[in-house]
């Protein structure tokens, strides 16, 4: 069942609301992500992305050492259930254009990060199969049939 948490980062890549955005960046830095699901008390309350250190820190000229994450993440956040349709999850992203969709249970617990391009090699990998399928078949079917 749990399609979409097979295709996610895990464990997710996570950081409090009260670290500093130059603790965030060298956590994604070190984790090689483009993004941090931020985290207090076990639940999801945010999420901190490559577009809100350009856009609210360095265009607004703010001091990474010392402004916290959860002055400048992205909240209410967007997210998925693990059982949710991937195909729903990628029209989610494309619709409110973003890269990054943490994977949470009923009680906001994140459980992995799904990025675009997850759901984009899956979907590339699919279309693989499925033109392998029809070649095969193609080629099974001899003379006469």
């Amino acid at each position: 069942m749990d399609y979409l948490l097979n295709l996610a980062h895990r464990p997710p890549v996570v950081i409090p609301p009260d670290a500093t955005v130059l603790q965030a960046v060298e956590l994604m830095s070190s984790s090689r992500v483009g993004a941090v699901a931020v985290v207090a008390a076990e639940r999801l309350v945010g999420i901190f992305t490559e577009r809100d250190l350009m856009e609210r820190v360095v265009l607004k000229t703010r001091e990474a050492s010392t402004t916290k994450v959860g002055e400048v993440m992205t909240a209410p956040v967007e997210s998925v259930h693990p059982n949710d349709d991937p195909e729903r999850a990628l029209e989610q992203m494309i619709d409110h254009h973003i890269r990054h969709l943490p994977v949470t249970d009923d009680s906001d617990h994140i459980l992995g990060m799904l990025s675009i391009r997850n759901l984009l090699q899956d979907r590339l990998e699919k279309a693989r199969r499925e033109a392998e399928s029809l070649e095969a078949y193609i080629s099974a079917d001899g003379p006469g049939g």
